[in-house]
C-alpha cells in the first residue's frame, strides 16, 4: 500500500495510518522510510510525505478497500478535487498478483508504474516483485521512469 498527505502533520498522519491499518487489515510486514516528494499531478500542491507498507491480511479486497476509506476519513481526507491536498490517501498497490478490474477497485494500481513517488519506497521494500500485468519487476519499472519529480528520502 502506498500512504501519502501533503497538509496538517503529515508524519503523524502517516504514523496513525499505519497504526489503522495494522488494526483493521492486518500484520505489518515491511515498511519503507518516508519520502518527501514533489507534487504529482497538480503541481502547485505542497510537498507529500509518501511511504509504503507491505500487510498480510485475510481481508478480502474489498473490504481492504473499505477498510481504507474508513481510515482515510477518520484521518480527515476529503474528496474534493482530483489531484487535491490532502491529510491522507492510502493506494491499494497489489494483492499478491490479483489482477481485478471493477467499478472502484483496479488492482495493480494502474498508475504506479508511472510514478516515481510510489516506485522509490516501493522499490526499497520489494524490489524483485514483478507487476502481474507488465511482468517487469519494480527495479525495472524504477529504472525505466520517465517521471522527474523530486523523490528524497528522510
Amino acid at each position: 500500500m502506498l500512504l501519502g498527505g501533503n497538509i496538517g502533520d503529515r508524519l503523524l498522519y502517516l504514523q496513525t495510518a499505519v497504526d489503522q491499518l495494522e488494526q483493521k487489515v492486518g500484520k505489518l510486514i515491511k515498511k519503507s522510510s518516508v519520502y518527501e516528494t514533489q507534487a504529482w499531478g497538480k503541481t502547485t500542491e505542497p510537498d507529500y510525505l509518501n511511504q509504503v507498507i507491505l500487510l498480510e491480511t485475510n481481508l478480502a479486497p474489498r473490504d481492504v478497500l473499505k477498510a481504507i476509506l474508513e481510515i482515510e476519513l477518520a484521518l480527515g481526507r476529503k474528496r474534493e478535487e482530483k489531484w487535491g491536498s490532502r491529510t491522507m490517501d492510502i493506494d491499494i498497490l497489489f494483492y499478491d498478483n490479483d489482477i481485478i478490474n471493477e467499478a472502484g477497485l483496479v488492482i495493480p494500481h494502474s498508475e504506479l508504474h508511472k510514478r516515481r513517488f510510489t516506485l522509490e519506497p516501493l522499490s526499497e521494500i520489494a524490489p524483485e516483485f514483478v507487476h502481474p500485468l507488465l511482468n517487469k519487476s519494480i527495479s525495472q519499472l524504477k529504472n525505466n521512469l520517465e517521471d522527474c519529480l523530486v523523490v528524497k528520502k528522510l
